[in-house]
């Protein structure tokens, strides 16, 4: 693998404008030459309020917080950003450890929303991007699976009576399909049949959520898998170049992508570089700074209360734009919220997350972005390697494996000691039959809590109940991104809420709430190519 800067590799191409985006001007007009933010003074008459003097508190320094300060700062607005961690990028970090870099999660910057595109490449600009194949398989009981899934190695692997068992489990869910596809285990049940189901769906979901599929809602794999089936992805498989290349993206189906664009440091690179421009337009993004307290009279939200390196320090605002969790967010008011309230927020629940990174002879990497684990015998649940990511996160002949573990914060593994996880991943390799242990040459651990908003019967509830008292008490307090939302969206989905939330501040209607990544853009195109 060849590295440093003067390796070749095929740079991504900077977005063409469409009709869309040239709507879309208001948000994405400006910082063309040497990503500058060229701003001009916000006229403040255009505050939705009427506020003359905005004093805007963005709460968390990740995408969807990072983007809203950046969108502000081109309309001449300066915020505050309170950021609890001490870095940058929240999940779409990049982890640094003596030299090496790492993705927390692998992170594809492929989306169907062409602003959050632009936007993208106007912070870092097409010499900071590589586009980059995707590649990815399903590790399952000792054999490894392409995913997206291509016939015939499907057919090879399971063995031509299982895969007629599973063609026909298929056509039986179409004439008799489950009951209750509410939940996640019918949903993708209806879409594969039971027997795909039980092979490559129900270990690795339940491993991430850590409880039966049963009792996790179908909205997840919506948001994950909504237009992929069987048919579909065995259609995928075997189209023609030709025809894959005269599609739109509209019309792509975001689980079955064959390449997308990452800068070359991994995504923190666009967030630590978001915040050199927004903080050089005169933008604070204060670290290491926890939201404890928000103070609210007469339906608004007036002083952001935060606690830096012990120290409380009071923030007079008119608008709060909160990417932290929104259970955190609710608990925080200041007068508390009532009872009712207070239930729906504590209801909430979160799956946190933690990678081992691995660093191995480049010679024991595989040619895979990553694999997942379908094997319930192993904790991993998927392995990034990170040099297919791009490979200037690595160094000359060796690479650097993420062992990707799903688990609650405080439990066993959360608390073991990063030198036993490490111990972990290296017996864990040998025994999918995929490093020798003895190969692993040094490990690094990132724990990253609340990583994953959970999806049970009752969370919808539960965050219509928190979003109502929002509007009701707190009606200059915008949530937005994954958290902020109790949501799981990609971080395309979470800086769009961002960027329309800026909107709104200055007078537009947009329903945040109703935001759908990939149905919004699909009606676009689909209506743009046929004017």
């Amino acid at each position: 693998m060849p590295t440093g800067p003067g390796r070749t590799l095929r740079p991504a191409a900077s977005p063409a404008k469409s009709a869309e985006s040239k709507a879309a001007e208001s948000l994405l007009s400006i910082g063309s030459e040497a990503n500058n933010v060229n701003v001009t003074a916000a006229d403040e008459s255009e505050l939705a309020d009427g506020a003359t003097s905005p004093k805007i508190v963005v709460i968390g320094a990740g995408p969807a917080g990072l983007t809203a300060a950046y969108v502000l700062a081109k309309r001449g607005v300066t915020t505050t950003v309170l950021e609890s961690d001490t870095v940058v990028g929240g999940i779409s970090r990049t982890a640094e450890r003596d030299g090496w870099r790492f993705d927390i999660g692998g992170h594809r910057f492929f989306t169907k929303v062409k602003p959050v595109e632009e936007l993208w490449f106007e912070i870092l600009g097409p010499d900071d991007f590589l586009r980059r194949p995707r590649l990815s398989r399903i590790y399952y009981r000792g054999k490894f699976y392409d995913y997206p899934i291509v016939p015939m190695n499907a057919l090879r692997n399971l063995g031509f009576i299982e895969a007629v068992r599973c063609v026909l489990s298929y056509l039986w869910v179409r004439i008799h399909p489950p009951k209750d596809k509410a939940t996640l285990e019918g949903f993708v049940a209806s879409r594969f049949g039971w027997r795909l189901y039980r092979h490559f769906f129900k270990t690795q979901s339940e491993k991430v959520w850590g409880v039966p599929c049963t009792e996790i809602q179908a909205d997840w794999g919506a948001q994950r898998i909504k237009n992929l089936s069987l048919f579909r992805a065995g259609w995928e498989a075997i189209k023609p170049k030709k025809l894959k290349a005269r599609q739109g993206k509209s019309k792509q189906v975001t689980s079955l992508i064959e390449e997308f664009n990452y800068p070359k440091y991994g995504p923190g690179m666009m967030w630590e570089k978001c915040t050199e421009l927004i903080t050089a337009k005169g933008t604070k993004v204060v670290f290491d700074s926890r939201v404890t307290k928000i103070e609210h009279e007469g339906g608004r939200a007036v002083t952001v209360t935060a606690l830096t390196d012990g120290v409380p320090t009071r923030y007079e605002c008119s608008h709060v734009i909160s990417s932290m969790p929104i259970s955190e967010l609710l608990r925080a008011m200041d007068p508390p919220v009532p009872a009712d309230v207070l239930h729906a927020a504590d209801s909430l629940r979160y799956r946190d997350f933690i990678t081992v990174a691995l660093v191995v002879p480049e010679a024991d990497g595989f040619p895979d972005n990553w694999i997942y684990i379908n094997d319930p015998s192993v904790k991993v649940g998927r392995i990034q390697n990170f040099g297919q990511w791009s490979p200037y996160l690595v160094k000359d002949g060796r690479t650097c494996l993420g062992l990707e573990l799903f688990v609650n914060e405080g439990d066993e593994w959360w608390t073991k000691a990063d030198e036993d996880l490490i111990e972990n991943g290296k017996r864990e390799l040998q025994q999918i039959g995929l490093v020798d242990a003895s190969h692993v040459e040094s490990g690094y651990v990132v724990r990253m809590p609340k990583a994953y908003p959970f999806y049970d019967a009752e969370y919808k509830a539960h965050v219509a109940t928190l979003a109502r008292w929002l509007e009701a008490h707190a009606s200059n307090v915008y949530p937005v991104g994954r958290n902020g939302m109790h949501r799981y969206n990609n971080q395309d989905h979470s800086m769009y809420t961002a960027m329309l939330s800026v909107e709104n501040i200055f007078g537009a209607h947009h329903d945040i709430w109703s935001v759908n990544v990939e149905a919004e853009y699909h009606e676009e195109r689909v209506e743009e190519e046929a004017s």
